[in-house]
């Protein structure tokens, strides 16, 4: 609701003034509408992404995208809405000596003001949608539960945080059709003006109650010292952010600010870089080539090795010591499927990538130790791919509409579902080890943290990893829930 408010008050306060300024300077009405037109064909996921390594992470990029886009009706329906007015009007205004300003403030604006606010409506009720993407930057918000319900096929999740997120623009709309009728009516018909007048009292009321609660709670909740503990978008991810969050909050004084369900490496990464994130866990492998562009490695030390060394001297960031499991790619098809081609390693795949569709991971696709890589190391081509993003392309895989994708050894649906994961039998795929990745400057601010960190070296093996994210995936479970299990029965708290 913040984050919705703030960025449709953001938006009037500079759209209104933009339809002003086009309806009295002619030549700025093309470059300003032609730049309004633009921002809507630019994909929203793209635009936060280019948004992060300017704006960070969490609320400022999403509210600065929710204005972007909210501009158009405004812009538009306010220049509509002045230049639509007679112009006997406007040569009565000024036989009787008003100004131009008075003109504008007078009867120009008053005029126009129902044209204004019914763009004001559209943009508040698409602001709630788009918010919800929020949470693909650490924005929070129920856009949260959107993308965890996806990434773990949990649909009661999803419409936990689609349902909500409905209302809310219903009552938006509501708000905002509210406005919109007081100032229509306005000495038109009294008594319903003040009928709407008191309903916007009551809400304006309820909502300033709600914000000194929040305000209250935050001052009182945010007095130590905190880090910021981020994660990828993806349930082995959220369940280790929730697992180093709480081992800070239980061995040190430490308030921890949790950034989780961050979309893919590089917004994380850069999150990291920027010190809007303190700790995330990353992979060797990932940081090797995708990170670092170095050249794939087979030998696991000799990757940690060049890693961790890269990372302090090129980026100030320290690699610390691996939890203990290796979650390296890999491929993975049906049983029935791989068994009707006869295949069980990639070498094999490789005779029949033209009658099969692949759907990997976005990421995958575009990785050099992924998609890109592959097809070079192991001279294959696919003709088919669709790619597609967290554990829909399981679902795409059990109802046959794909028959390969990319998966991560220790996913919890490879055990659900029956996976069959094909052998890399010529070794192309990096290791990808766990570890703790910090920001340097943090550690020098609370040198504790490192044994904290530490605490988890070696505990966690593919087996362990998978059962946990097995418990997320298949069980239902909350990913806090789990973690929270497994630092109790590792005796970690």
């Amino acid at each position: 609701m913040t984050l919705t408010a703030g960025a449709i008050l953001i938006a009037i306060l500079i759209g209104v003034p933009l339809g002003i300024i086009i309806c009295r300077v002619k030549s700025l009405r093309k470059i300003i509408l032609g730049f309004v037109n633009l921002v809507q064909a630019v994909p929203s996921m793209a635009l936060l992404g280019l948004l992060v390594p300017v704006l960070g992470i969490g609320s400022k990029p999403a509210i600065f995208m929710v204005v972007v886009y909210s501009l158009l009706p405004i812009v538009k329906n306010t220049y509509i809405g002045i230049s639509g007015i007679d112009p006997v009007i406007l040569e009565s205004a000024k036989g009787i000596g008003l100004t131009k300003n008075q003109t504008l403030f007078k009867i120009q604006l008053p005029l126009a003001l129902p044209i204004i606010m019914g763009g004001v409506r559209i943009s508040a009720v698409t602001a709630v949608g788009l918010m919800t993407l929020a949470a693909f930057i650490g924005g929070g918000g129920l856009g949260y539960l959107v993308f965890l319900g996806v990434g773990t096929v949990n649909n009661t999740m999803i419409l936990q945080g689609a349902i909500p997120a409905c209302i809310l623009a219903l009552v938006v709309d509501y708000v905002f059709g509210k406005i919109e009728k007081t100032v229509s009516a306005r000495g038109l018909d009294p008594r319903a003006t003040k009928k709407n007048l008191k309903a916007l009292k009551i809400m304006g009321i309820l909502i300033l109650i709600a914000a000194l609660v929040t305000g209250t709670i935050a001052i009182f909740t945010n007095k130590k010292d905190s880090i910021t503990i981020g994660s990828k978008n993806y349930t082995e991810q959220l369940i280790l952010g929730n697992i180093y969050a709480e081992l800070v909050e239980e061995h040190t004084d430490l308030n921890v600010e949790k950034q989780l369900n961050l979309g893919g490496t590089m917004i994380a990464f850069n999150a990291i870089k920027s010190n809007d994130l303190d700790m995330y866990i990353d992979y060797t492998g990932t940081m090797l080539v995708n990170i670092l562009k170095k050249e794939p490695m087979r030998d696991e030390k000799q990757v940690y090795d060049a890693v961790k060394k890269e990372m302090k001297d090129k980026h100030n960031l320290d690699v610390l010591k691996p939890l203990g499991f290796n979650n390296t790619y890999a491929l993975g098809m049906m049983p029935d499927v791989a068994k009707k081609y006869n295949i069980n390693t990639i070498s094999d795949l490789k005779k029949h990538t033209s009658e099969l569709l692949l759907s990997p991971t976005l990421e995958f696709e575009v990785r050099e130790d992924g998609l890109v890589g592959l097809n070079k190391h192991y001279d294959m081509k696919f003709e088919n791919i669709k790619a597609m993003d967290g554990a829909i392309r399981y679902t795409s895989l059990s109802e046959n509409k794909s028959q390969v994708t990319d998966l991560f050894s220790t996913d919890g649906l490879i055990k659900k579902m029956g996976i069959k994961v094909l052998e890399d039998d010529e070794k192309f795929f990096t290791p990808y080890y766990a570890v703790p990745l910090v920001n340097e400057k943090t550690l020098e601010k609370h040198p504790e943290l490192e044994d904290v960190f530490n605490l988890l070296a070696g505990k966690i093996d593919e087996e362990t990893m998978t059962n946990l994210n097995y418990e997320v995936d298949v069980l239902g479970k909350s990913p806090e829930e789990v973690a929270h299990k497994f630092l109790v029965d590792s005796k970690l708290i």
